[in-house]
């Protein structure tokens, strides 16, 4: 069989430019719809069994963030459940920037991405498996561009209303992961810290705000090209209905905490950014979400408070960011909570990096530090 490179599937990203032999191939990744961003790639490689083959990404001086490449790893995967690191090298000087991956695969197939993959069909299974489970319910908030829905989780019993949502930008995909975990561990009845949450508010669940942007296999955007995190102070069914959809439905049920899950491309760390520049600070607002912080890095080892985005100046918030515009809108604890691509450097682990069970990992931790913070919000 011939080596061949594929990426037409749910999540996939490549497109190849030559084959200088069956084991030297030249790549780049394919822009999001506005042809503004590119950075996540999703593929597969076949037939290459027992070869040493050399995969070059060229063009990524020119990606959304090229200072993300340094130091980061490549994820491969034979079964797609298990994913480690792949031997990478960046270049900046080479070809406008090229990512050298090298593999030998040990199988016919072998599965090659930016971070492990959370393909659509996977959160199909999540919400439904979900939505079985005794005190939740689900929902469907509005349709994307492309129709698909925006799925909404909800549990919990007490009165104070909670949001936590997800892949805004569908190519962080640790975001889903997390979400994954965060939704176990609500359905848990060994999880004390889900048990205390659930007594004392009401969680609304946003596993995927971007599926279209989750299935094209795009870094940032929805099918219309807008970067939904740019679009919360005055979202338009033309061009952001998951934002319309989903700040509607905040807006019935009140937001006294809201957490949106990223990951960032170019620090190794996990991070909480907040919302201190928006115009109207309430009294303690700022004060609890460092508490919540507080107790984060307390609860997780591999959480950090040392190194994050600066925070902006009094009054210079960009309220189109859900952080902002929600603790402006409502007077809430509202944070924005940052995973890395590459390894987390407080606690390394070379052979994956940060991974999809971390990120499930990191999730129980959010758990038990909201569950400190709860007592302060009702």
């Amino acid at each position: 069989m011939p080596v061949s490179i594929s990426s037409a599937f749910d999540s996939g990203n490549i497109e190849v430019v030559r084959k200088a032999s069956e084991t030297d191939w030249v790549l780049r990744i394919a822009k999001d719809a506005g042809g503004r961003f590119f950075q996540w790639f999703h593929f597969r490689l076949a037939g290459a069994r027992g070869l040493p083959v050399v995969l070059r990404i060229v063009g990524l001086n020119g990606s959304a963030y090229p200072e993300g490449w340094p130091g980061y790893a490549a994820r491969i995967s034979a079964d797609r459940i298990r994913w480690t690191t792949a031997e990478t090298h960046f270049e900046k000087g080479s070809d406008d920037g090229t990512l050298t991956i090298r593999v030998t695969p040990a199988s016919d197939f072998l599965w090659i991405a930016y971070f492990a993959p959370y393909p659509l069909e996977r959160h199909f299974d999540l919400v439904s498996r979900m939505a079985l489970k005794p005190g939740f319910s689900a929902r469907v908030l509005g349709l994307s561009l492309d129709g698909r829905p925006i799925d909404l989780l909800e549990v919990g019993d007490g009165p104070c209303p909670v949001w936590i949502y997800a892949r805004q930008h569908p190519g962080e995909t640790m975001a889903e992961w997390f979400m994954e975990g965060l939704l176990e561990a609500l359905a848990d009845p060994a999880c004390a810290s889900a048990r205390l949450v659930r007594r004392a508010a009401r969680l609304h669940l946003v596993p995927n705000m971007n599926p279209d942007g989750a299935f094209r296999g795009y870094l940032r955007t929805n099918a219309a090209g807008a970067n939904l995190n740019r679009e919360w102070a005055d979202p338009s069914p033309e061009r952001a209905p998951e934002v319309l959809a989903v700040r509607r439905a905040m807006d019935e049920t009140g937001v006294a905490f809201a957490l949106d899950v990223h990951g960032d491309e170019s620090l190794p760390h996990n991070f909480i950014a907040g919302f201190e520049g928006i115009p109207t600070l309430r009294p303690g607002q700022l004060e609890r979400l460092h508490r919540f912080t507080e107790r984060l890095a307390l609860h997780a080892p591999e959480f950090q408070t040392a190194v994050g985005y600066p925070p902006s100046l009094p009054g210079k918030a960009n309220l189109g960011m859900s952080t902002n515009q929600l603790a402006e809108r409502f007077g809430c604890v509202a944070a924005t909570l940052e995973m890395p691509f590459k390894d987390c450097a407080e606690l390394p682990a070379p052979e994956t990096q940060w991974s999809p069970a971390r990120a499930k990992a990191l999730a129980r931790s959010t758990l038990a530090a909201l569950a400190d913070l709860l007592p302060e919000l009702r």
